[in-house]
């Protein structure tokens, strides 16, 4: 599996969640809303949820293991480092 693009869209800056991103895997497959939220230990990403009918938030795309899980949120966390130092230019 391949991240072959990341798109970071910032919002606004009074909030806990920083950005909404997409990512598209191996130029065929893409994944919407994921989102940077500022947590009390740093930057940390959310996957796609939806509410379900007990109320609760559940996941609607997720990695499977943790080891996937670091790769992709270092990969998002990095582009959106990146357009958050192009951006104060």
């Amino acid at each position: 599996m391949n991240i072959t693009d990341v798109r970071v869209r910032k919002v606004a800056k009074d909030s806990k969640m920083k950005a909404v991103v997409s990512i598209t895997i191996d130029d065929v497959f893409v994944v919407h809303d994921i989102k940077v939220i500022e947590g009390e230990k740093g930057l940390f990403i959310a996957m796609p949820s939806r509410k379900s009918t007990d109320g609760e938030y559940r996941d609607i795309a997720h990695p499977i293991n943790s080891d996937t899980r670091e790769v992709l949120q270092n990969l998002i966390l990095n582009a959106y480092n990146e357009a958050k130092d192009i951006e104060e230019l």
